[in-house]
């Protein structure tokens, strides 16, 4: 995977939300071992780790759990970076949330958001990777709601959920959660979830204007190809993917395929975060994830596809990604889906 970062026009938001909160956002950066200055230059991009220590930190300070859902009614277009204008021209919110997708990179690759179609309407999943430390659950729902906002404001309308869906164990204090979302909610869920009826997604945007719609796409796209183009581990990703099935996969074997010694091929993971066996278990959560997401492949075959010697291996393997067994993490999809359907 590309070495993971976040956009300065993220954090920006995030550092609006501490502000707006009464914090003092320059001690908390500077706490974090970041420069604020820094968020007024659109090139620099943040790990994800130090994103997370960000957010430890502010919550210990304002003494608020639900920090992150403390934003402002409507999100602003910057929080998206360029996405938000593509976003803006496309038809209908199905086609911007599909826009948001496709063009996530240019945010942030530490998210995985994607698009589901739902017997009750459309899905918005999301999870969120850290590297050493654990992402708290208000940089999550910070990311969820900001989404939600934005989704308001392009429609013009008070934009409710059919559902909510959290990973994170419920609150003792709920109000802020039905404040902010206004629609039902259900924690200890496999995956963080929007759930939207399809009359919703399917209305025409008011800012919609296909002639700036592919301006900002072809801007966009070429944005989220420079900044794929230039991760080394972006191209050992490619190499790993189709050995992983072969079982016992040997870093000599991707250097060697990608013609270059193996202490080359480390030191350049290094160099943008990572290392070739951090690279290759991100590999084989994604995969994971979605082939747990669906019943048409076995978890007999799901171990062996994602190279895993035996299926004990892959059981302890998805315990520390999800702290789920892989049936227990297929099972709550089931739920989730069967829960949709009665929405």
């Amino acid at each position: 995977m590309i070495a993971r970062t976040v956009c300065a026009a993220w954090v920006k938001g995030t550092a609006q939300l501490f502000q707006a909160e009464g914090l003092d956002a320059d001690a908390v950066f500077i706490d974090a071992g970041l420069d604020m200055n820094a968020l007024s230059k659109p090139e620099v991009r943040f790990a994800p780790d130090e994103i997370s220590l960000l957010w430890e930190i502010a919550v210990a300070r304002s003494g608020n759990p639900a920090l992150g859902l403390a934003v402002e009614p409507s999100a602003t277009p910057p929080s998206f970076d360029e996405i938000a204008y593509v976003m803006m021209s496309s038809s209908t919110l199905r086609t911007a949330l599909a826009n948001m997708v496709e063009y996530t990179l240019v945010v942030s690759n530490a998210a995985e958001i994607l698009l589901h179609e739902d017997s009750g309407g459309l899905s918005v999943t999301m999870s969120v990777v850290g590297n050493e430390r654990p992402v708290p659950r208000q940089r999550i729902e910070f990311m969820l709601i900001t989404i939600l906002n934005f989704c308001r404001w392009l429609t013009g309308r008070d934009l409710r959920p059919l559902a909510a869906d959290f990973t994170s164990p419920e609150p003792s204090e709920m109000q802020a959660y039905l404040q902010a979302f206004r629609c039902p909610m259900h924690f200890n869920a496999p995956i963080h979830r929007l759930l939207f009826a399809r009359e919703d997604v399917d209305q025409p945007l008011p800012t919609y204007n296909p002639k700036l719609a592919e301006v900002h796409q072809r801007y966009v796209s070429e944005h989220q190809h420079r900044l794929e183009n230039s991760s080394f581990s972006f191209k050992a990703r490619g190499f790993i993917i189709p050995k992983l099935s072969g079982g016992d996969l040997q870093r000599g074997e991707v250097a060697k395929a990608m013609h270059m010694s193996e202490r080359t091929l480390q030191r350049r993971l290094q160099e943008e975060g990572t290392s070739f066996q951090q690279l290759v278990d991100d590999i084989r959560r994604e995969l994971a994830r979605d082939y747990l997401s669906e019943n048409k492949v076995t978890l007999r075959q799901t171990a062996f596809l994602l190279g895993f010697s035996d299926q004990s291996t892959f059981f302890r393997a998805c315990k520390r990604w999800f702290e789920m067994s892989p049936g227990e993490y297929r099972t709550h999809f089931d739920l989730v889906r069967a829960r949709a359907g009665d929405a």
